[in-house]
């Protein structure tokens, strides 16, 4: 992996652009700002950057931010001072003052925020949590260098298969590895970033991340070479089962090989390093199970989930772990599992498909609400991109209330209870979600917004010169399209993210719109997949339409941070999709504050944010006391109609599973060496008064295909004759 480092990380002993840190250490300290009870008045360098609620402000000045030029120090000296003992000099006992104290603060702080902060927030999450105490917060050691369990920029890493790397990382993060306390959470990525065990702000602190796509939810132009060894095969239904019928390459356990290889903990270790702070990970519902009838690799990803999860933590990096798969199929793309129709909500099994996916939500919320893992899991994407135009609004807005009242009664509420739950804006745009379930407790907004798919041909071109004049229309376009849109909505809904975006202003990328599929580019895409063709003005357009999005969303992950060789001509064959790529060739930042200010430079203002939300969007006052009008609207599920069926058709007849089978619950994570005995690793369920049974199909009824039953026939009779779905009010 070593040849996959970005260059631009190269060099350890260089400081990144506008980012005035001392590293001359190979390890940083924590910042004592949070130590502070008012963290934003402390001189630290989350101080000496602010961001701008509504783009106005640049990071730095601008001639500085367009030079990239790193921040330094004029040297001073006076002359023709008296000479005079040196210890009658009161600037030596002030030397010596300030020495003593950077001394007791080098030693007082690593020891706080490495040993006593975690050991006190991961108390406070078990006794809050109503877990048994003494899970995660022993074991810690008892120096930060003590054993190599922590280092920062420079310092060597060998991971578990014996392979070494160094960690570089110039701004100021630091890792913890600590074999006694697994669930230590006193890492960070960088310097205005908090640790994990310390509380994320929102609306002051940024979301600077990447996503993990075709990690662990197989997508064609990802892993292109895994599609290309198998004909035919257009999504991971279709892979997994010629995968499985080859079993002289190994069936299905090739995917297995995938997990393990595709993304290793070298690559998180350059997240950090590039000044991001989270990952969205997807993940798919059969890490926890499949039914007899899908062809999905079972369970066998979960273990391989836990392991970033961890490289997460070692690094201090977030997840917003995301659902990226639904039984049945929520959109009906291939990245849902199986390429056709829309299954779920919708169509005769529609209901029957939302049974299952309110149970896997579940059964992840269970999971990640254990103290051991809420500090690294602070979001949960729990349906991605589901296509509401066809599973309609009332329809998917009635499930969201169910979701968030099952798992809210799993977590509890308020701040510190359980993650923030993201939903996916449907591909209607944030606008029409304004005022979504007011009183409901950490909902957040999700909206990826691409170019790429917005069915233009978008012909107009990005290398157009350098500086403010790169990037053609689209640095502007960027500005223009979102970041009014942003800020209304951190008003209108509440904590609002763009869980995915990219540099592709147009669709071309192998397989990017599907197997055997064209771009619309209504010109040759040849150049756009081969970034080798790229001189520094293409570059530049890039890299200047990338600052501009990411100025523009504010809380951002990109998609995506890696993507796979094409086995025909062995590179990179969608180019504009990759962060890693990006920081190696240099049309991505290698400090994503840099972007801050640019939509600004380029003349687009818009209604400004504060920082402020409501107190009930925080998990503040109120939070989960939803207003009356929405419950009367919303809270008796199943919704009406479900969509997708023939005309005249009876919904109470629909197929419904029975609540009798025994739930999978998933397993924690296993070490080498052990930890210490007082260290819990949990049970994997959380609320222990959750006791409810899962879904499985009733023994003697038969069922449509629960992947393709939109145009399927309507049942005349209920099977059991007791088998109607039961109304559920939502409640708290």
């Amino acid at each position: 992996m070593a040849s996959s480092r970005p260059d631009s990380l190269a060099d350890p002993f260089t400081t990144a652009p506008n980012t005035p840190l001392n590293l001359s250490s190979t390890l940083e300290p924590p910042r004592a700002s949070y130590l502070s009870s008012n963290p934003e008045t402390v001189g630290s360098t989350r101080e000496s950057y602010t961001d701008s609620p509504d783009n106005l402000s640049p990071l730095v000045p601008e001639a500085e931010k367009r030079t990239n030029e790193a921040y330094g120090q004029e040297e001073s000296e006076e002359h023709g001072l008296e000479k005079r003992s040196i210890l009658r000099r009161p600037l030596f006992w002030l030397i010596t003052l300030a020495v003593v104290t950077v001394i007791v603060l080098a030693v007082v702080l690593p020891v706080y925020f490495v040993v006593v902060k975690p050991h006190n927030s991961n108390s406070n999450a078990s006794s809050a949590g109503g877990a048994p105490a003494g899970g995660s917060g022993s074991g810690n050691p008892t120096s930060p260098a003590g054993g190599g369990m922590t280092g920062g920029n420079g310092s060597v890493i060998t991971m578990a298969d014996g392979t070494k790397f160094t960690y570089l990382n110039p701004f100021g993060g630091i890792w913890v590895d600590n074999p006694n306390d697994p669930f230590n959470n006193a890492a960070y990525p960088n310097s205005w970033t908090p640790p994990l065990n310390a509380s994320w702000t929102w609306g002051v602190d940024k979301i600077y991340g990447v996503n993990l796509g075709g990690l662990f939810v197989l997508e064609p132009f990802i892993t292109p070479a895994l599609y290309q060894k198998y004909p035919g095969s257009v999504d991971e239904w279709t892979l997994s089962t010629l995968m499985a019928a080859d079993t002289a390459n190994g069936g299905l356990e090739q995917l297995e090989t995938h997990y393990s290889t595709f993304i290793t903990e070298q690559d998180i270790a350059e997240i950090a390093g590039a000044g991001l702070n989270w990952i969205r990970l997807p993940i798919p519902f059969w890490a926890i199970e499949t039914w007899d009838f899908e062809p999905f690799l079972e369970k066998v990803c979960w273990p391989y989930i836990l392991r970033v999860l961890q490289w997460a933590r070692k690094y201090g990096v977030r997840v917003n772990l995301d659902l990226h798969t639904i039984p049945g199929s929520q959109n009906g793309y291939n990245h849902s599992g199986k390429l056709g129709s829309v299954n779920f909500l919708n169509g005769v099994m529609g209901l029957a498909n939302a049974q299952r996916a309110l149970d896997y939500i579940r059964i992840i919320t269970e999971f990640i609400s254990q103290p051991e893992w809420v500090n690294v899991v602070p979001v949960f994407t729990i349906v991605n991109e589901a296509l509401v135009s066809t599973i309609g609004t009332d329809q998917i807005t009635t499930f969201y209330l169910l979701v968030h009242d099952t798992i809210r009664n799993i977590t509890g509420y308020g701040e510190g209870h359980g993650p923030y739950i993201a939903i996916h804006d449907g591909f209607l745009g944030t606008a029409t979600w304004a005022n979504f379930l007011q009183g409901s407790d950490r909902v957040i907004l999700d909206t990826h917004p691409y170019f790429a798919f917005d069915g233009n041909s978008n012909l107009q071109p990005i290398a157009t010169g350098t500086g403010l004049s790169a990037g053609g229309v689209w640095p502007q376009q960027a500005c223009s399209a979102w970041a009014a849109g942003m800020n209304t909505s951190q008003t209108a809904f509440g904590v609002t993210i763009a869980g995915e975006f990219s540099n592709g202003y147009n669709d071309c990328g192998l397989y990017l719109t599907g197997v055997g599929n064209t771009a619309s580019y209504g010109e040759s895409c040849s150049v756009f997949l081969d970034s080798s063709q790229w001189n520094d003005t293409m570059k530049a357009g890039f890299y200047e339409f990338t600052l501009a999005s990411m100025d523009a969303l504010q809380n951002w992950f990109f998609w995506t941070w890696k993507i796979g060789n094409s086995s025909t001509t062995n590179s990179v064959q969608s180019p504009m999709w990759s962060y890693q790529l990006g920081l190696q060739y240099g049309w991505i930042p290698t400090d994503p504050r840099t972007a801050v200010g640019t939509c600004a430079a380029l003349g687009v203002t818009g209604p400004p944010f504060d920082g402020v939300y409501e107190a009930y969007q925080t998990g503040g006052p109120g939070a989960g006391t939803i207003v009356a009008t929405s419950v009367s609207s919303y809270g008796h599920y199943p919704p009406t109609p479900i969509n997708g069926l023939t005309p005249g058709a009876i919904q109470s007849l629909l197929p419904t599973y029975t609540s009798t089978s025994a739930v999978p619950t998933l397993p924690p994570p296993t070490f080498s060496p052990s930890p210490s005995p007082s260290v819990s690793t949990g049970n994997g369920w959380f609320d222990s008064g959750d006791t409810g049974l899962a879904p499985t199909q009733v023994q003697g009824c038969t069922y449509p295909n629960a992947w393709d039953a939109v145009s399927s026939a309507m049942p005349t009779a209920l099977c059991p004759s007791t088998g109607a779905a039961p109304v559920v009010t939502a409640r708290r």
